[in-house]
């Protein structure tokens, strides 16, 4: 029998396939970023709510998915899923996030499911606008380890002390500055002195 969760679940696979989350989805299909909530998923009195037609039309071509690949989505059976949570770069910079170790802490994080094996501070946070291209482009998500030891040329998120969080490329780091390069060309390269970071952690996975 079809159901409305098996049909959001299914959305749900989809983006989880590619690397997004729902939001992101919605946002690579061009539609309002907010189509694929969970609160768009019940009406304002309660009722189940289905996705539209067109909708899921637009999220099946933005990720080169047939009809019979999201059948497949709608009958696959329910797997434990391993999530870590997720977050935006805007809302990074604001406190209460992390600690002053920059592993993840306290509410309001969503979760995302990963394709991988992971640590138990693993997080995922999720690109917004164009800054970061070609790298990174807007919905992708990245996921940060804390714990992962960090060389010269590995991709960072820098989070400074002003509240700014970044990502970039390792150029230097020394006793008292560490150097960065954009990975946006049209962005300078940063040099910060360590007194000005808070903390900064390893890329180890992104979606493309």
């Amino acid at each position: 029998m079809l159901t409305h969760d098996k049909i959001w679940t299914a959305v749900d696979r989809l983006a989880a396939r590619a690397g997004l989350t729902p939001s992101g989805l919605a946002k690579r299909a061009g539609l309002d970023p907010t189509t694929f909530n969970r609160s768009k998923r019940v009406t304002g009195d309660g009722r189940e709510r289905w996705p539209s037609t067109e909708s899921i039309a637009k999220a099946l071509a933005a990720t080169g998915t047939g009809v019979d690949a999201f059948v497949q989505l709608i009958e696959e059976q329910p797997r434990p899923a391993h999530t870590v949570p997720l977050l935006g770069f805007a809302q990074a910079g604001n406190g209460g996030y992390f600690d002053d170790g920059g592993y993840p802490v306290g509410n309001g994080w969503d979760e995302v499911g990963l394709p991988t094996d992971s640590d138990e501070n693993l997080y995922a946070l999720e690109i917004a606008g164009d800054s970061m291209r070609p790298a990174y482009r807007d919905g992708d998500v990245i996921v940060v380890s804390p714990n992962a030891p960090i060389r010269r040329g590995d991709r960072v998120v820098v989070k400074a002390k002003s509240g700014e969080v970044m990502a970039k490329e390792l150029r230097r780091r020394t006793a008292k500055t560490i150097e960065l390069r954009s990975l946006n060309p049209a962005h300078e390269d940063r040099v910060l002195a360590t007194s000005e970071v808070e903390w900064i952690a390893r890329i180890i996975w992104a979606s493309q």
